[in-house]
């Protein structure tokens, strides 16, 4: 089990989210904002953690959350997840007095709770969730909020002991509830590395300036992607248990579909275009039901030629670019006759930022394991990743409405509170970084981090002149950080520096 969940915390944001994004009923955003947390020591501690999550969100995310969560006896359509739950219960075969009961109570539940009445319902039968509705229906808005966050934890406990079961792993530590039969299975196959090239995409234009960066769009006369596209159906089951290739569109296919229709693409981003062929693909084909897409953009950059008047941007030839590179994610699923968007990030990689002096890390723990000597005036090297999600989705899928938050702004806006601050740690830099994201762009629901310490190590302090130093490259350990924030944080900080500016 320890081998296992060490390939766990190995897995990108897309496979982890992928596999544990239903353990929590319509809310990937829990396993999307506990992954950052990896390593996890085992299951019990990840599924600590996704609680911790859930319980540090803001009010508004917990009742979306108990929101989503279908009426118990309900003849709707809900997740697979549900569907089992409930028929194990055996709700799915309610004699008609039953049926209406149930119904009665969930209205009044709802009625007067504003959130569907929510029971862990293994090892129930009809019969005692009536009895429980009666008795919870009698109870206070604040302690039923509570009970049935608690009944949430529950349920997501209980498919992951499901998934463990299914994929053949005894854990060590039992939770609550004893794993089984699971219905449910992964299962998904995809194209990667698709590298897709196009020139004279429209230029990305109507960025909103900010005082940190002085980009203002992209010509985008070469706009370069690497695609990776996975898809989920389950009429795909009969390619894996019987060899039936026959609903199976072969890769080499989703490959040929992608760069036929790059040809179509009529915007300019890169989270526009993945919007744009996932819809596509379902569009074209019935089998699938959920298609994920994500890229990194090839960064080229312009190449300057001399002419009359002085140097100006080739716009014939370019330099293939090294640096950062922006990335995008996008999810998007069959609901009924719609295609939807279920799920999104926009991003910037790899930006590696060196400060050559005034950053600090003092007043750490010191023991029998301390060998670190406490800095005032540090060198600090960082590699840094950065993610963002958009309240409206649309505003990063369409460059027409004058929304984008472009990657070179990120950026551009961590390389200037950098530069200004006197940072405490890595984690205080990339609050702080935060912080100015979401207030320079209040379209932005979330911003999150990934980050390494990558700082030299200092061979000489002084030289013969000036104030220079000698270093060279770390030893192999690095330290790492992860962090999300939301709106919650800015407000939270406002209300901080008021106070303190009252005292």
């Amino acid at each position: 089990m320890t081998d296992f969940i060490k390939l766990v915390n190995s897995w990108s944001i897309t496979q982890f989210v992928h596999t544990f994004g239903g353990l929590f009923e319509e809310s990937p955003w829990v396993a999307e904002r506990s992954w950052p947390s990896r390593p996890f020591a085992s299951f019990e501690h990840m599924m600590n953690v996704m609680k911790d999550v859930v319980q540090t969100s803001d009010e508004k995310m917990k009742l979306q959350l108990l929101c989503n969560h279908p009426d118990l006896g309900a003849r709707i359509s809900m997740s697979n997840n549900s569907v089992q739950e409930q028929a194990g219960a055996g709700l799915n075969s309610l004699s008609p007095e039953q049926y209406n009961e149930f119904s009665k109570l969930n209205q009044e539940y709802t009625s007067q709770f504003g959130f569907p009445f929510i029971l862990a319902v293994k090892g129930h039968t009809a019969q005692s969730i009536l009895e429980s509705m009666r008795q919870r229906n009698q109870r206070g808005k604040e302690e039923e909020f509570h009970t049935a966050l608690k009944e949430v934890f529950k349920i997501a406990s209980i498919r992951l002991e499901q998934w463990l079961v299914q994929v053949g792993h005894e854990h060590e530590h039992k939770f609550e509830f004893m794993p089984f039969e699971v219905k449910q299975r992964t299962m998904f196959y995809g194209k990667g590395d698709v590298w897709m090239y196009r020139s004279y995409v429209k230029p990305l234009t109507g960025i909103q300036s900010i005082p940190e960066s002085s980009f203002t769009g992209r010509n985008n006369i070469l706009f370069g992607l690497n695609i990776k596209v996975a898809v989920q159906g389950d009429e795909f089951l009969p390619s894996f248990i019987e060899g039936d290739n026959s609903r199976v569109v072969a890769t080499d296919s989703m490959k040929n579909f992608i760069l036929k229709h790059a040809a179509d693409y009529g915007g300019a981003t890169v989270e526009g275009f993945l919007a744009a062929i996932s819809r596509r693909f379902l569009e074209t084909y019935p089998q699938m039901t959920k298609v994920q897409m994500t890229a990194d953009q090839i960064p080229f950059e312009d190449v300057p030629v001399g002419g009359q008047g002085g140097f100006r941007a080739s716009e014939l030839v370019f330099r293939c670019s090294q640096n950062e590179r922006a990335t995008a994610a996008i999810e998007a699923q069959r609901k009924g006759n719609q295609v939807e968007l279920s799920n999104h990030f926009s991003g910037v990689a790899d930006i590696r930022l060196i400060k050559v002096k005034g950053s600090e890390f003092a007043g750490f723990v010191k023991d029998e394991y301390t060998s670190l000597p406490e800095t005032w005036d540090r060198p600090l090297f960082i590699f840094l990743n950065i993610n963002w999600r958009y309240e409206d989705p649309r505003d990063g899928m369409d460059d027409q409405r004058g929304r984008y938050v472009a990657a070179e702004q990120v950026r551009d806006v961590a390389a200037a509170v950098f530069h200004a601050i006197r940072s405490a740690s890595i984690q205080h830099l990339i609050y702080q970084i935060g912080l100015r994201l979401l207030k320079r762009f209040g379209q932005l629901s979330e911003v999150s981090f990934e980050s390494n310490n990558r700082t030299w190590e200092m061979v000489l302090d002084e030289v013969k002149e000036g104030e220079g130093k000698v270093f060279t490259e770390p030893r192999p350990p690095y330290g790492f950080q992860g962090f999300s924030m939301t709106r919650d944080d800015l407000e939270a900080d406002s209300s901080r520096s008021k106070k303190e500016g009252e005292a």
